[in-house]
């Protein structure tokens, strides 16, 4: 459930966007604040409440998200509305406040689950009362309710880009990455294509100095009578997957392809996905580790 105090969406914003993240502990302000990362806004978290008129006077050049709860040092219900009247009153901030609420009941089912200590440091049912009774002021307060009693994190998440969801936000970001199997899968990749069985052009003496970059490489490659059947499929794949992906609110996907040496079959691979997606609108970065590592191996000053 999500309630507005005013209007429908957030507030239009002035000179500096802030946003400001309060609610009970486990009730999902942690996703939250990353949901808001992944939509553009510069993240805080746990700032000291005294500091926050002094970060939002020093020009911030885009919006920001600030996480705040009953960790923060300074952190009393009172400092934090006074906090929120003084920025409201500034014509230069536009300000949302949020509070990520939760049932009692569905609190301590979550803190009984993950045996997690609560901040208050009591047990869970009597700290879990003590913060509610703490942050009732602030939830009045709120521009934006947010119960995440029935939600799960992906509800969560999709709920603050309905509110916060800027036009000019990015899609998913896509980063590709050619590797050599012969130094390990690298880290963090989401999705793994193995190049082994084409043709290697490692094995011509005019394309084994080359990498696949090289047109006469590409050109090799593509001789492969599976090359092209290959290719098709694994687009077909990547094109299906990348929205579905992007509904799960994944902002960052990764996928490697990955030969013997990293040089020819992974790299041009890479590449040519990477070309494919990008015209199809998709925000792509790519990475060669096996031909930075020669780079860096080569000329060790200018990599550095």
């Amino acid at each position: 459930m999500t309630e507005h105090a005013a209007t429908e969406g957030p507030r239009t914003p002035g000179s500096h966007q802030l946003v400001l993240v309060t609610g009970p502990s486990g009730a999902g302000r942690s996703t939250a604040i990353n949901a808001l990362e992944d939509l553009g806004y510069e993240v805080i978290d746990n700032l000291p409440l005294s500091l926050v008129p002094r970060l939002v006077e020093g020009a911030p050049v885009g919006p920001i998200a600030l996480g705040l709860d009953i960790r923060n040092r300074d952190f009393n219900a009172t400092s934090l509305i006074e906090l929120i009247d003084r920025l409201t009153r500034n014509p230069d901030t536009a300000l949302d406040v949020v509070y990520v609420d939760c049932s009692t009941d569905e609190l301590v089912h979550r803190y009984n689950q993950t045996r997690r200590r609560h901040p208050l440091g009591e047990a869970p049912e009597e700290a879990i009362a003590s913060e509610i009774d703490l942050l009732a002021p602030v939830r009045v307060r709120a521009d934006v309710l947010i119960d995440t009693t029935a939600m799960s994190p992906h509800d969560l998440k999709a709920e603050i880009g309905r509110w916060f969801g800027r036009a000019s936000a990015a899609p998913m970001s896509v980063q590709i990455q050619s590797f050599s199997y012969k130094r390990g899968a690298p880290r963090g990749v989401d999705m793994i294509f193995d190049c082994r069985f084409l043709s290697n052009p490692h094995w011509v003496p005019g394309l084994r100095e080359k990498d696949g970059r090289d047109a006469d490489v590409v050109a090799h490659i593509s001789a492969d009578p599976r090359f092209e059947e290959f290719f098709r499929r694994v687009s077909d794949l990547v094109l299906f997957l990348l929205p579905a992906q992007l509904d799960e609110g994944k902002a960052h996907l990764t996928i490697g392809f990955g030969c013997t040496g990293g040089q020819h079959r992974s790299v041009a691979l890479a590449e040519m996905l990477g070309n494919l997606l990008a015209q199809r609108g998709w925000p792509v970065s790519k990475r060669h580790r096996e031909l930075e590592r020669r780079v860096v191996e080569r000329h060790p000053t200018q990599a550095g």
